[in-house]
């Protein structure tokens, strides 16, 4: 099987969701991060296949989950998303109907939450599936963990509790349940 070459690959799957002139098309090696008032917030987060999600997760939830910790963490700062960098280190295994849905989740989420693809860059690994996020955002007024004070309104969304119990039920899918010792 032929594979496209890594500007194929970046020209097919991942240059439509670089949709700010600040990404130039992905037809160079940095970007511009785009202007805007307040502080500008960066964070970082790494998935690996088999430690952070399952190797046969779907590849829509996993690029969700790659880029939503992010937005996450943007959000905890008080922070609008402006973009990410997306680094990807494909393995042997992969395939084009892989990255194909892959990029679909990626731009359902750019989407969704304003925050286009600014660049990045993708690797051959030899072992697993392992993805870095870097999202860039704008806050008028960074929050900071050791900010809160007694009288601070704290708000959280969801349910606490909600990934642990995901990871449970998941892995008991998996693992056959245990015979009991009579």
């Amino acid at each position: 099987m032929t594979r496209p070459s890594e500007d194929d690959l970046i020209a097919r799957f991942f240059a439509p969701l670089a949709t700010t002139a600040g990404a130039d098309g992905l037809t160079d090696d940095a970007a511009v991060v785009p202007e805007g008032e307040g502080d500008l917030v960066v964070t970082m987060d790494m998935a690996i296949a088999g430690v952070h999600f399952f190797p046969d997760d779907p590849p829509g939830l996993i690029a969700a989950k790659a880029l939503r910790v992010n937005l996450s963490d943007l959000a905890a700062k008080g922070a609008v998303p402006t973009g990410f960098l997306l680094g990807l280190g494909l393995p042997p295994d992969w395939t084009t109907d892989f990255l194909g849905a892959f990029a679909e989740g990626l731009a359902t989420d750019i989407g969704g939450y304003g925050c286009p693809l600014l660049g990045g860059d993708t690797v051959k690994v030899p072992g697993p599936l392992t993805l870095s996020v870097t999202a860039f955002g704008r806050a008028a007024r960074t929050v900071r963990r050791r900010g809160a004070r007694p009288g601070d309104v704290l708000c959280v969304t969801g349910t606490i509790g909600d990934g642990a119990l995901g990871l449970v039920a998941r892995r008991a899918e998996r693992e056959p349940a245990a015979s009991p010792d009579w």
